[in-house]
């Protein structure tokens, strides 16, 4: 385990593996509000807190649910 993970930072792979959309759908929905912001890592990188998608993730299961 790397040190970005124990510091629950994952990298653009992982949260597209995460998430089942694609890199162009992820960075389309960060310019639209509608997705986490990166952290940045350094000059040329980034990485997105753990807890921040799977809170998105947890969103998107709830608006999904039909009203009873």
């Amino acid at each position: 385990m790397n040190y970005l993970n124990k510091m629950g930072v994952i990298r653009l792979p992982a949260v597209v593996n995460l998430v089942a959309l694609s890199r162009s759908t992820v960075y389309s929905l960060i310019k639209n509000n509608a997705f986490p912001k990166p952290v940045k890592l350094s000059a040329r990188a980034v990485g997105w807190r753990q807890s921040d998608i799977e809170a998105w993730l947890q969103s998107r299961a709830i608006a999904a649910q039909p009203e009873a």
